[in-house]
Order: structure tokens, then C-alpha cells, then sequence
């Protein structure tokens, strides 16, 4: 008897999945090791920086008050004093009409409060330059502090760490970072049509191309990817790989065999398993059939589609949030608009997720498909930038209507697309 599926509108079934969190775990990494990972407590500045006032310039440092009366027809003339370059410190006080050539970073000399830029200045010599303009208290110092206070937050919780982050990490000597530990997500790939990469085609059949695709997908969103292999579609040796791999994970993916065919196996893993099933209907197209559940242990398991278009869409959806949310990052994928460059007249009773290309035209975003809109098309995920958001109705989209996108290669995420979305 074949399975009555009612659909769910998309953002329920987000909230579904994120009701069953991921243990939220940490490790210590060192500095060279935490490009790309997800900083897992907020980080706090360990002293000011500049820890000292400091010069941002090549110059002299003076004291303002004698260039009081300087001007081009009355220059002051100023004895110099010494030199101090970064990193050195001048050990004597600086008196009146007094000079210290100093370099950029270096420490503002005792009894100086302004510097100077060289080329503002006539060398007369070695030891003597003449100022032909007024110094303002406190011209060109960078004060204690002035970037960053101590205690200040130099890096929350959440934030994937790039090199703007990890300059800020070797400033404060965090030679060993916490970070947020990577879920480990098993992939099984169903399918009696299947052959690995490495195998040569044969009449009927198709290479694995989901399991490596879903991979790539886990990675970006901050995963550790473990290939189990495919099976046929067969329920024993899919149950057996599943019973055997699930608690070694944190999050189990099927790719395939997820509609309600008499060779489709997701609907009989979940019974099973004994799992409650979270949904087995999204009114979304492409993955309309994507189905999550729950195992008694609190393991989610997603069900994916075989046609490479609605997995990767299942994935991006539903499986990429709970992984980042696992690291405390922004959960889902970032929303934006765009304008649409082509005609889509078809009507369609649930949300359309098209694979598509951003481009940039007069200070606009206009959106086209990547390729085929067609589930099984591969061609279109490889360029596809955006999923564009066409919500389902009695009525098709004209080029030119303004539509939400969701976007794919960002480094950064949102916390609520999906409630922008609807409420739009």
C-alpha cells in the first residue's frame, strides 16, 4: 500500500529539523590549523591595542607647544635630539624646542605629544630641522587602546575564522584557539542503478555523483563527511550499514530512495528504526519528497532525493543548518533579492527553488537559471550561485518581477531566512 504524504510549507519543516539540535561540542586547535573552523566561546581582546601611544608615521616627535609661533616667514628651529625606531623605546624626557626622529609604530618619547610627518619638515642638517607650521596637540599619535580595548570582543562566538581572524588571534597570543568540533555526517548512497566513480559505465546505470556532491556539501557547511559506500535497493544491506554506522555519527544522510515507489527504501529505514517521522513531504519543488527523522537516540536522519537537483536543494535546506547550528554559526543560507532576467509563465502550487546565476547590470542583481531546470540535472548545480525563490501559486513570474535568493557561496549565514521569507 502506497504512502499518503501531506506536504508541509518549507519553513515548518526547518523548524522540525532544528527542534533536535546537535550536541554542541569543543576543541582546542592551534592558530595555523584554524582557518575555516568556527570560533567556539567569544573571544576577548588580552590588552589594548596599541598597548602604547605610538607614531603612525615617519616623522619627528616634538612637543606642540613651541611650534606655537612657527610659520613659513618665522620657522621654529629644533635641535634633534636621537632617533627611535619600532620597537625601541627613548630613554631620555624631551625638553623645549627639542626633536626625536621617530618611525612608524614607534613609541611616542617621553614628554612629546605630537608628531610631525617628515616631509613637513626642513633638514638642516643631522642635528637641526626647522618647522614652518603649527602642531596641534596631539597630531598624529595613535593612542593606547584606539583599535582595541582590553576586554573588548575581538571575535564572538560563531564566527567562521578567516585572516582577518586569526591576524587578531596572533596580536593577542592565542597561539591555541577553541573552536566548535565538526559533526561527522555518514553518507549512503542507494540505488541497484549506482556505479563509484572509478567504475566503468554500463548499460543502465549512472555514476555515484549525490554522495560526493552531498560530501562537498557537509564540508562547506563546517563537517566531517563519512562515505559508506552504496548499496543496492535492497532493505537488509541499507539497514545493515545504517545499524552499524549510526552511532558512529552524528547526523546520517541517504541519498535516494526516498519517494514512495516499490524500490524505495527511506520510508521502510525509518520504520525500522523505530524513528519518528519529522516530515516526508516539503511543498517545495525540486526535492518535494525529502523526508527527516528522528531515532529514539535523537539522531536525525535525512532522507534525500536520487536526482541530484532536489539532494543538493534537500541538503541546503534542511541538513546544512542543523550541521552549523552543531558550531554555533548563523544556521541558514543568507537571503537576499534579486530582479529575475527571464519569463517563468508556468504556475505551480508549491515554492520553486530554481538553480540559478547571480550577475551584476546597472547597479542590479539579476538572477537566471544555471542550466536546466530539471531535477536531474547536474550541469546546472556546477554554476548555480543562488537558489532563486518562487512561491507557489496561480500565477507564473515575469522578467523583471523582484524575487528573494537565497545565497549559496557565502561564507556567512543568517538566522532566519526563512522567517524573512514568509513574512515577505
Amino acid at each position: 500500500m502506497v504512502e499518503r504524504r501531506q506536504p508541509i510549507q518549507i519553513d515548518e519543516a526547518v523548524e522540525r529539523v532544528m527542534a533536535y539540535p546537535l550536541e554542541v561540542r569543543t576543541e582546542n586547535v592551534s592558530i595555523v590549523q584554524s582557518y575555516g573552523r568556527i570560533v567556539a566561546d567569544d573571544l576577548r581582546a588580552s590588552h589594548p591595542v596599541p598597548s602604547f601611544n605610538r607614531s603612525p608615521y615617519d616623522g619627528f616627535a616634538i612637543r606642540s607647544v613651541d611650534t606655537a609661533s612657527a610659520s613659513r616667514e618665522t620657522p621654529v628651529l629644533f635641535r634633534v635630539i636621537g632617533e627611535i625606531g619600532a620597537g625601541q623605546v627613548f630613554q631620555s624626557e624631551v625638553g623645549e624646542y627639542e626633536a626625536v626622529r621617530i618611525m612608524t609604530g614607534a613609541m611616542i618619547p617621553t614628554g612629546c605629544d605630537a608628531v610631525i610627518m617628515l616631509e613637513l619638515v626642513h633638514e638642516k642638517n643631522s642635528s637641526e630641522i626647522d618647522i614652518k607650521r603649527q602642531v596641534k596637540h596631539h597630531d598624529n599619535i595613535s593612542f593606547i587602546g584606539e583599535d582595541t580595548e582590553e576586554g573588548e570582543i575581538i571575535a564572538k562566538a560563531g564566527s567562521l575564522i578567516h585572516p582577518g581572524i586569526i591576524a587578531q588571534l596572533a596580536t593577542f597570543g592565542v597561539a591555541n584557539v577553541s573552536v566548535a568540533a565538526q559533526p561527522v555526517v555518514g553518507i549512503l548512497a542507494t540505488g541497484s542503478e549506482l556505479v563509484d566513480v572509478n567504475e566503468p559505465l554500463e548499460p543502465g546505470k549512472i555514476r555515484n555523483s549525490n554522495a560526493y556532491m552531498v560530501a562537498a556539501q557537509v564540508l562547506r557547511a563546517g563537517g566531517i563527511p563519512v562515505m559508506l559506500g552504496h548499496v543496492e535497493d535492497k532493505i537488509e544491506p541499507c539497514m545493515k550499514i545504517i545499524r552499524e554506522q549510526l552511532h558512529k555519527v552524528d547526523l546520517m544522510i541517504t541519498t535516494g530512495g526516498a519517494s514512495v515507489g516499490d524500490f524505495d527504501l527511506v520510508p521502510e529505514i525509518v520504520k525500522q528504526l523505530e524513528a519518528e517521522t519529522l516530515f516526508n513531504k516539503v511543498a517545495m519543488r525540486p526535492g518535494s519528497v525529502t523526508t527527516a527523522a528522528a531515532t529514539k537516540s535523537g539522531k536525525l536522519l535525512f532522507g534525500l532525493s536520487g536526482n541530484p537537483g532536489a539532494c543538493f536543494v534537500g541538503f541546503e535546506l534542511f541538513a546544512r543548518p542543523v550541521i552549523r547550528r552543531s558550531q554555533r554559526a548563523k544556521a541558514h543560507l543568507p537571503l537576499s533579492k534579486g530582479t529575475l532576467g527571464v519569463d517563468f509563465p508556468k504556475p505551480n502550487p508549491f515554492t520553486r527553488l530554481i538553480r540559478g546565476k547571480l550577475e551584476e547590470a546597472t547597479g542590479e542583481h539579476i538572477v537566471y537559471p544555471s542550466g536546466l531546470d530539471k531535477s536531474g540535472s547536474v550541469v546546472s548545480l556546477a554554476e548555480a550561485d543562488v537558489l532563486i525563490l518562487l512561491p507557489g501559486g496561480t500565477r507564473g513570474y515575469e522578467k523583471g518581477d523582484k524575487v528573494d535568493v537565497l545565497i549559496l557561496n557565502s561564507i556567512e549565514g543568517s538566522d532566519s531566512s526563512w522567517e524573512k521569507f514568509f513574512k515577505s
